[in-house]
């Protein structure tokens, strides 16, 4: 059997970068709104995650800190 080859995998943050470049001019007002909600959502997402490694970095940080005293 062969086997297809499989699609590349893309890089961290292409999909960011590629929004980045997209021509906003082709969206409508309510496209537009739509996109900004879409993307404050994501802001949350990705700060909410931020918040989680701080704490587990935090949580590190003072378990080792503990043990070399």
């Amino acid at each position: 059997m062969i086997e297809e080859a499989a699609e590349p995998r893309s890089t961290r943050g292409e999909m960011l970068r590629a929004l980045h470049r997209e021509d906003l001019e082709l969206y409508g007002c309510e496209e537009l709104e739509e996109r900004i909600e879409l993307l404050k959502e994501e802001i949350a997402r990705a700060e909410a995650q931020l918040q989680h490694k701080h704490a587990g970095r935090a949580a590190a940080d003072a378990l080792f800190s503990i043990r070399s005293e």
